[in-house]
């Protein structure tokens, strides 16, 4: 996989950047240290006057990339949703028995992620405790009609389908695909939150991870015993 993977640029929507990140060194220093920061600090502390002074240039050079730090995040949190999208198409593609690609998809989901060595600027350990604990200030805004109708969303709206069609897969006469799949996604994040913040909250912990509890969920949700 990791092969195919090195074949492909991931593409976000050119909406939302002003310069491709990715054209330039100074572009993935940016994005790299980006996560670096976020993870330290949190979103909300963050801004583009701290990260110039982390990599040592002027503000004003990474406004040429992003016009605003939500800008910044949109493309963070899209670029996580489409390296998640590659693994799962990669992973499910010769797998003929519905049950057991819907299970493999949702593992690739809703798991502890691991590193891949496949994009060197980017550590996707980090980047995926930056998306469980910031992701929802990315959409849960004013513009977000707007934004939504630009494609900002458009990947992780595209992941949410293609949980959906393997859902009618197995059970065709389910009547909340959709709605599951979406649990699935938006569940995964929060069951990590509070697997990590509040423990009290979830059944997860260091030997019952997330992935056990979504797939009981959905085939129980599916009449199928999982």
């Amino acid at each position: 996989m990791k092969y195919l993977l090195s074949n492909f640029k991931i593409d976000i929507n050119d909406k939302i950047y002003l310069k491709d990140p990715e054209s330039s060194d100074l572009g993935k220093r940016i994005i790299e240290h980006s996560i670096l920061l976020i993870d330290d600090i949190g979103f909300d502390n963050f801004t583009f006057k701290k990260l110039g002074a982390l990599i040592g240039s002027n503000e004003s050079s990474i406004y040429r990339y992003f016009d605003s730090k939500h800008k910044l995040l949109l493309y963070l949190t899209s670029w996580y949703w489409a390296w998640l999208e590659y693994q799962l198409v990669f992973s499910t593609t010769n797998m003929s028995n519905p049950n057991e690609k819907l299970e493999k998809a949702i593992n690739i989901l809703t798991r502890i992620i691991e590193s891949d060595s496949t994009f060197k600027h980017i550590d996707e350990v980090i980047l995926s405790r930056v998306v469980i604990n910031e992701y929802s200030k990315s959409y849960l805004t004013k513009e977000v009609d707007a934004e939504n109708k630009d494609g900002y969303f458009s990947i992780y709206k595209r992941l949410v389908i293609r949980l959906h069609d393997m859902i009618i897969d197995v059970n065709p006469n389910y009547k909340f695909p959709h709605s599951l799949a979406s649990t699935v996604l938006e569940g995964a994040l929060h069951q990590h939150f509070l697997k990590d913040h509040f423990k009290s909250l979830t059944d997860c912990d260091q030997t019952v991870q997330p992935s056990e509890y979504f797939n009981h969920l959905v085939f129980s949700a599916l009449n199928l015993k999982k």
